[in-house]
């Protein structure tokens, strides 16, 4: 099922974004495999990628030297697309080749090899497709760019314990400690206030 025929002109990837294409034949065009069905885009994969990584407050670059950083991956770099909504893609070969396909990690449900040293996956709506790429390089992929989302994760997860450490004290010196400051604002608020009356 596709969706604006004529194409539209910006693309900001989802949570239900599953894939972004190529146009064999059209150099500044994507073919992009939503949950609910596809559209068409007038950018290159790459172009949507990077828009999409600047929406949610970097660059492709910048989500790129972050994989480097967490992992040491330069190759094929997997990307954070969206921390908040754990939203990973990665390349299915290197980004700056034309053929680049980006695809979904959620998005993926089951995948298995094809002829050609090709890769048949499925997505989580059903909708299948055919990639050029071998079965071995894929999971190469696949594995990766779940290890970048189990790293992400881990120190999502220890900065909200630390907050919530902070908001929710365990201990009876944490508790007090608390108190005490929230007391000594409350009584600086109260003598600013006689002052000003």
């Amino acid at each position: 099922m596709e969706q604006n025929g004529g194409g539209r002109e910006e693309y900001v990837i989802n949570r239900f974004t599953m894939a972004i294409f190529p146009v064999e034949g059209q150099k500044n065009q994507s073919r992009i495999y939503e949950f609910e069905g596809n559209v068409h885009v007038k950018r290159r994969p790459l172009e949507v990628i990077n828009a999409s990584c600047s929406y949610f407050g970097s660059s492709y670059l910048g989500r790129k030297e972050g994989t480097k950083q967490l992992m040491g991956v330069t190759h094929k770099p997997p990307v954070v697309i969206d921390p908040a909504n754990s939203i990973y893609f990665f390349p299915t070969t290197s980004s700056t080749r034309p053929q680049c396909s980006w695809i979904s990690h959620s998005h993926v449900k089951s995948y298995m090899e094809d002829e050609n040293e090709s890769t048949r996956v499925t997505f989580t709506n059903g909708e299948e497709t055919t990639l050029d790429m071998s079965i071995g390089s894929f999971e190469n992929q696949l594995y990766r760019t779940a290890q970048l989302r189990t790293i992400m994760s881990s120190r999502i997860e220890n900065e909200q314990r630390k907050m919530n450490m902070f908001l929710l004290p365990n201990t009876d010196s944490e508790k007090l400690s608390m108190y005490e400051q929230i007391i000594r604002e409350l009584d600086r608020r109260m003598k600013k206030k006689k002052l000003e009356n």
